[in-house]
């Protein structure tokens, strides 16, 4: 097993006191960072912004929300997408304890108000106008909420905020002393896939542990590195993310809208890229789209490099060096091939990782031989984002890694993953029966997923425990196996397969706009029979999906059909294709 190297926290370098993210934040602001906190898109290029200017805003955004009334222990919504307002808000509010409830920025008006409602918020921070107008629409069921603040507004909240401080200089420090690390710091409520979102609360301890773990990993993230961010902050990767560059001292670029991160790469370039499994499965689909166009010598050239970069791979997903004539192979095939690959993703990328979903193996070990390494982990909101990850000095695709310190693994006897740890949330607000149902008096979290730990202390996903297929002849099968299957296909776009407590297994396929265009239409069903055929083959009878139909249009998230982190909706799907399916089934 890899030995930790443990760097020096900000608990070592000052000693004592309490895990609170006010802490956190005040320490990591009172060390001195060579590189800037965070870069932030404006006309004309990438502005930088310092740590001591960071600081010196949320101060004052801190000491603003208290002049307007706002103190420890309301909540308060931050609605918008991944902007350096949204970070530097989350830190002010936890400055003066308020918890912060997240929402997601394409979220409709009914869901704001649910999440609103539900967490008891007394104001809210929008991203701009259409924000404030949609939640506007719902204030008639919002008795509690007084004020929506919206981005551009916070101006006019830190200079309230300057002018206050200078009445109650004390003010903000007597805030920030005043939390504990047991108490709230957020709600964040999950995609509610089956049903309403369940709000999870989240300790200012167990973020705390979470970014400190993160931190003792010197090869996951590095003071000095420079991360893309497009992820949402509602979401707890994203979120952990956010607050993990303070601890650990990386700078942040922050990319609003998830469509643009192809043209934003080259110019922030940078060596972490977390994104889910979708990004880099479009990547993976172009680059061998045109690696499969390439003909003549430059065809003999790729698939030369493939070879050695495959045989290079093998060797360090072993820990083994590189031979000295495969190395020189290596560095000529990287010059000639790989190089123009990586330099889509920024060229400089030491790391990419994918998390909320699976990521086909087959993508991860082709990116590798690329020499691109993607990495995948595994946790849930209930663990506070982490509890397993795969690391530069420790790896195996096909698995979510090797627990993070601290974290205690089992395997029940039904295959549930089991987990307990000091990340374990609080439960979920105002529902006390659900609680129970995932978290036992002794602090176990069942998390809901099938798996099993291999000799290693690898974990590998079986699929969630209540999206098993029970066919009718009582055989048991996992659809994300053959989801992730059919979409290493370049053609394929998404797949549901279907089959529980019916007879045989069927699966609704969409395609790839891009990869259509270079298909006949009338050639598209046969390439996507070969296709399942492929999946098929040296699979069980009970495996086998007996039909499928292609859908007219792509699962989407204005139909409520995926998740924020482009997981699909299950139910919701076969209820919008009911009609397909049925037919899947007909005699």
């Amino acid at each position: 097993m890899a030995t930790e190297t443990a760097r020096a926290t900000p608990d070592e370098q000052r000693g004592g006191g309490m895990r609170t993210i006010a802490r956190l934040w005040r320490e990591a602001t009172a060390v001195e960072r060579a590189g800037p906190a965070y870069l932030v898109e404006e006309e004309g290029g990438w502005r930088e912004v310092t740590w001591v200017e960071a600081a010196r805003r949320v101060d004052e955004i801190a000491n603003g929300l208290l002049s307007l009334g706002v103190r420890k222990g309301d909540a308060v919504a931050i609605v918008g997408s991944t902007r350096v307002e949204w970070a530097l808000t989350d830190f002010a509010l936890a400055l003066i304890g308020a918890i912060v409830a997240p929402i997601y920025a394409n979220s409709s008006a009914k869901d704001c108000a649910y999440i609103l409602e539900h967490s008891e918020s007394v104001a809210a921070v929008v991203e701009d106008e259409a924000q404030r107008e949609k939640i506007d629409g719902e204030r008639a069921a919002l008795p509690r909420l007084e004020r929506v603040i919206t981005f551009a507004e916070l101006d006019e909240v830190a200079a309230s905020g300057r002018e206050f401080a200078g009445r109650n200089p004390a003010a903000l420090e007597d805030a920030i002393a005043a939390v504990n690390e047991d108490e709230l710091f957020t709600y964040i409520y999950t995609s509610g896939t089956t049903g309403p979102p369940k709000g999870c609360m989240i300790r200012h301890r167990n973020y705390y542990e979470m970014v400190a773990v993160v931190n003792r990993m010197e090869s996951v993230v590095r003071p000095g590195d420079v991360m893309l961010l497009y992820l949402p902050l509602a979401h707890n990767y994203g979120r952990l993310l956010h607050l993990t560059g303070a601890y650990v001292g990386y700078t942040i670029a922050f990319c609003p809208d998830p469509l643009r991160v192809g043209d934003v790469l080259p110019a922030v370039r940078p060596t972490i890229l977390p994104s889910v499994p979708r990004v880099f499965e479009k990547v993976y689909t172009a680059v061998r789209g045109q690696f499969d166009q390439a003909t003549g010598v430059k065809r003999t050239l790729i698939d030369w490099a493939l070879r050695v970069g495959y045989r290079a791979s093998r060797l360090r997903q072993r820990g083994q060096a590189l031979p000295p004539g495969l190395a020189l192979q290596h560095r000529l095939a990287d010059r000639l091939v790989f190089s123009k690959v990586k330099k889509r993703l920024g060229g400089r990328l030491r790391v990419g990782n994918s998390g909320g979903a699976p990521l086909a193996k087959e993508i991860a070990e082709f990116f590798h031989a690329l020499d691109i390494l993607i990495l995948e982990g595994y946790g849930l909101t209930e663990c506070t984002t982490a509890a397993t990850v795969n690391r530069p000095d420790r790896f195996k695709f096909g698995t979510v890694g090797v627990p993070l310190p601290g974290v205690e693994l089992r395997i029940a006897a039904d295959g549930e993953i089991l987990m307990r740890s000091e990340t374990i949330f609080a439960g979920y607000y105002k529902n006390e029966a659900a609680t129970r149902e995932v978290l036992d008096e002794e602090g176990w979290l069942r998390t809901g997923d099938i798996g099993q730990l291999d000799d290693e202390g690898f974990l590998h996903i079986t699929d969630r425990k209540k999206d098993i297929i029970v066919t009718a002849g009582g055989k048991n099968v996992s659809p994300q196996n053959l989801e992730n299957a059919l979409k290493s296909a370049p053609l394929v776009s998404q797949a549901l397969v279907i089959g529980d407590r019916r007879p045989y297994l069927t699966a609704l396929i969409t395609i790839d706009p891009v990869e259509a265009a270079k298909v006949p239409e009338v050639e598209r069903r046969a390439r996507v029979e070969a296709i399942v055929d492929g999946v098929n083959r040296d699979r069980s009878r009970y495996e086998q999906i007996k039909r499928f139909d292609i859908l007219p249009r792509d699962f989407s998230a204005e139909e409520g059909e995926i998740t924020p982190t482009l997981k699909l909706k299950r139910r919701v799907c076969e209820q919008h294709f009911a009609t397909e399916i049925d037919s899947l089934y007909a005699t």
